[in-house]
């Protein structure tokens, strides 16, 4: 679905930068056929300043949708780092309640992982994010419960929980980062100028007696192709440029996890 809109949104901007190259062109012509002087001069630097604020909202705006890709890469790595840890940290709680707690870290990391498996089925990914909450509150308590007990030594307390703290607060980072993107009215922009800019050069190419669209259709077809894959970096979990590969640290631990779950088991 996502992907459909992003190319509807390339079409419609890829029409409607020819269309503007052909307005201009008329406005031209009507120039032309008015004025004996021909085509309005000196209106090189207007032209310039145009092209060139056109040229900074792409260098920007894809700068921004490339470093929030990459973020959001490292952040999945900061929270598998951070599960790891809290999850080793469990051999300081008492030897009878780490089984329990095991089990219900394995049970949070396959909800993170599911959570942002699919984002485009919105009511699955709120219950999975909900479990999760519910999993670290769980958690908490449990290893509360655990470290109250006088036998335990003070500071194993306190680096099973500053590794919980870690493990929690990364979450919200992540779900921050999930809906970083730049305003709305950057698009808009970014929309604006390509139709301006479209309508400066069909005013330029009015002086040709006959239609040249080569040029038109591929300055038409570079912007619009470069507003695609803004949109297409911005929502990684949704287009075609994915970030799901990101995911094998948590897929990986997951999988630590059960190895050593069945070395527990057939441990003498």
């Amino acid at each position: 679905m996502f992907t459909l809109i992003i190319c509807l949104l390339f079409a419609g901007l890829f029409a409607g930068m020819l269309f503007s190259v052909e307005l201009g062109r008329r406005i031209g012509l009507g120039t032309i056929r008015r004025n004996p002087d021909g085509l309005a001069k000196g209106i090189g630097p207007v032209e310039g300043a145009v092209f060139g604020l056109l040229g900074l909202i792409i260098a920007f705006t894809f700068a921004g949708a490339e470093s929030r890709f990459e973020n959001r890469r490292h952040l999945i790595t900061e929270e598998a780092n951070a599960i790891g840890t809290a999850y080793l940290r469990i051999k300081l709680l008492p030897p009878d309640t780490q089984p329990e707690v095991r089990e219900l870290f394995r049970r949070y990391l396959d909800t993170r992982v599911s959570a942002y498996r699919n984002v485009e089925d919105e009511a699955t990914t709120k219950a999975n994010l909900e479990k999760s909450t519910a999993l670290q509150e769980e958690i908490w308590q449990k290893s509360i419960t655990a470290c109250e007990r006088p036998d335990l030594p003070k500071h194993s307390g306190i680096l099973v929980f500053t590794a919980l703290n870690n493990m929690i607060d990364i979450t919200n980072t992540r779900a921050t980062a999930t809906i970083d993107h730049p305003p709305f009215v950057i698009l808009l922009l970014f929309f604006a100028l390509s139709f301006i800019s479209s309508l400066l050069v069909g005013y330029n190419m009015s002086v040709n007696n006959r239609r040249h669209w080569f040029h038109p259709v591929a300055f038409a077809a570079i912007v619009s192709l470069t507003v695609f894959v803004i949109l297409d970096i911005e929502f990684p979990r949704r287009g075609l440029v994915r970030v799901d590969r990101a995911d094998k640290p948590l897929l990986e631990l997951r999988q630590s996890m059960l190895n050593s779950q069945q070395s527990n088991k057939t441990a003498p």
